[in-house]
């Protein structure tokens, strides 16, 4: 099938290709009979032409209704589990939704929305309803407590990074992520599993890490992504052991050297790679050499289309796999005039290679002077004794504020070591980093949150 020839999602099925799956800890269905089956009860013609909000309470339902939406609705929002009443009632005005697909209608009864269909678990045969147009896929941003930004793309560049190829009729993947498939990356996965001719492992919500990485075992997972923050809860939780995957795959978050050597020696066979991507960015680069940051011969040129620079220590990316616009009345504008995106990530250029420092909205203020998190947090996390750690700013009555650092052990630290462990760190941070950076304060601590979207939950104190 040709670039040409595809114009929705599930244009991607292709009937030859058997065995391949979608599940979760409850369901499991062929994607190729996915393809003939509906869960709309006969009902997709209503949405056609017609803004709709997606929001199912499982990513099963969500993602069989994605492949029949698309190509059928004029919008379709994907509705993340945790999206709060109040800012759900906001972006269904702001993107103009006019329909809904949820097996949970009461919570849109005081929507003022007309039409709300039920999407049904219990998938029922159906006619292949003909592509209609390209579906505007609208995504909301992560990683922030205010007002999520509505974010507009294209299948065509939602799908950019990866390989639209025939896939190989031998051996094909089968995929997991730690990831909400209504979140990017998430959807990215999801997308990889239908374009790249393999199979899916949904992850399920409130399910013990144990018996969900025993499941993934189970359906013999051979690639799977997650966060950082996702990986460091992996680790910690002993689950790892006898989890075999062939390719593990970081994103979201900065993929710093102790999590990236970590996982090499829990999976000493597999390849560990991390890659750049974001809502609006879309999908950057992906570095698979076992060293956090990035090559200092990426900016400045263009590879598969993507082009980065660097502005105020900032990145920017232009891509065709960025977003097209943020959606809404209240809507900014997404790229500079050169069509470049702003990601907000700030990096360094250490000798040959640009390291990830933080976000620019996360900036801590110590006595009037910027601090990055991440980056204090990356010289404490290379310790042996430590699996996890987060910073944050502590009010004092005589500097204005303090460095507080928030320290998960690794497995088999012994706690007596606590004092110990406590000085190294100190005595690295005074070495490595600026007096200012250097924590007042270590605070060692069972476990650190992790937010909905699989990035580690900060806050001041």
């Amino acid at each position: 099938m040709s670039p040409r020839e595809i114009f929705a999602l599930r244009d991607y099925l292709d009937p030859g290709l058997t065995g391949r799956t979608l599940s979760d800890a409850r369901h499991s269905a062929s994607l190729t009979e996915i393809a003939g089956q509906t869960c709309l009860k006969g009902r997709l013609a209503e949405l056609s032409g017609r803004s709709v909000v997606l929001a199912t309470s499982n990513q099963f339902l969500a993602a069989i209704a994605m492949l029949e939406i698309d190509g059928i609705a004029r919008r379709m929002l994907l509705c993340p589990p945790d999206l709060g009443a109040g800012h759900l009632q906001a972006i269904i005005e702001d993107a103009e939704i006019d329909a809904v697909v949820t097996d949970q209608p009461d919570r849109f009864a005081a929507s003022g929305i007309a039409l709300v269909l039920i999407a049904g678990e219990e998938l029922t045969a159906a006619p292949r309803t003909p592509t209609q147009r390209a579906t505007e896929w609208l995504m909301l941003t992560s990683g922030t407590l205010g007002m999520p930004k509505i974010v507009g793309h294209t299948l065509e560049g939602l799908t950019g990074a990866i390989a639209a190829d025939a896939p190989a009729r031998g051996n094909r993947p089968i995929w997991a992520t730690f990831y909400d498939i209504r979140r990017y990356g998430g959807l990215q996965i999801f997308l990889r599993a239908v374009i790249g001719g393999g199979s899916l492992v949904l992850s399920e919500p409130g399910e013990a890490l144990a018996d969900h990485v025993a499941r993934l075992n189970k359906s013999g997972i051979t690639h799977i992504s997650g966060t950082p923050s996702h990986w460091r809860k992996l680790l910690m939780s002993g689950a790892a052991a006898g989890f075999s995957p062939q390719y593990v795959r970081l994103s979201g978050e900065i993929a710093d050297q102790a999590v990236l050597d970590g996982l090499r020696q829990a999976f000493p066979s597999a390849s560990v790679g991390h890659a750049y991507a974001s809502t609006e960015a879309g999908v950057g680069f992906a570095v698979n050499d076992g060293l956090a940051g990035f090559p200092a011969s990426m900016i400045g040129t263009s590879r598969d289309g993507v082009e980065m620079k660097i502005v105020d220590g900032c990145l920017r990316i232009r891509s065709k796999r960025a977003a097209h616009a943020y959606v809404g009345r209240r809507a900014s504008a997404l790229t500079d005039n050169e069509g470049f995106v702003d990601t907000g990530d700030m990096v360094e250029l250490r000798g040959d290679r640009y390291h990830f420092v933080g976000r620019r909205g996360g900036i801590i203020n110590i006595g009037g002077l910027k601090v990055h998190p991440e980056e204090i947090e990356a010289v404490i996390n290379r310790h042996d004794g430590v699996r996890m750690s987060r910073v944050r700013a502590r009010k004092s009555p005589i500097t204005g504020a303090i460095v507080v650092a928030d320290v998960v052990l690794a497995d088999g630290s012994d706690a007596s070591r606590r004092d110990e462990i406590k000085s190294r760190i100190i005595a690295d941070c005074r070495a490595s980093l600026a007096p200012h950076k250097v924590p007042a304060m270590i605070k060692f601590v069972d476990k650190l949150d992790i937010t909905p979207a699989g990035k580690l939950a900060r806050s001041d104190a």
